[in-house]
This record gives structure tokens, sequence and C-alpha cells, in this order.
């Protein structure tokens, strides 16, 4: 679910990292702005791949069946 926000982040940082967009405000660094959105945008990716591993591995618990065989004579 949050594989495609980590895309993002990092596609946004790698533009504003690597200069092919300038942001001209003076409180604000390109690189370092860019430099944040790659790490989020890893961490966002990293994160969903685990979460979403943990839920997949369920273990299987062997319960009796629901309905019994009935023996007939």
């Amino acid at each position: 679910m949050y594989i495609g926000l980590g895309i993002v982040l990092l596609a946004a940082g790698l533009i504003l990292a690597f200069d092919v967009v300038t942001v001209d405000l003076n409180f604000i660094n390109d690189g370092a702005l860019g430099a944040i959105l790659i790490v989020c945008g890893i961490l966002a990716i990293v994160l969903s791949l685990v979460v979403s591993d943990r839920y997949r591995r369920r273990t299987v618990v062997d319960e009796p069946p629901v309905v019994e065989e009935r023996r007939i004579r």
C-alpha cells in the first residue's frame, strides 16, 4: 500500500537532489530536501515490504473438522 507513496517520494527526492527542478526558497536547500525525501521514500518502501511479509506468514493450526463422520453399521 505504501510502496506507491515510497516511489513518489523517491522520485521527488531524486528530482530535487539532482537539480532537475530548482526551488528558489531561501529557507530550503534543494539538496537537503531531496536527500530527506529519498530517505523517506526508501524507508516507506522497506517498511511496507516488511509489514506485508509479516501478514503473509500466518501459521495454520491443525483444527479438528467441524463435521464429524458418522459410522454406519
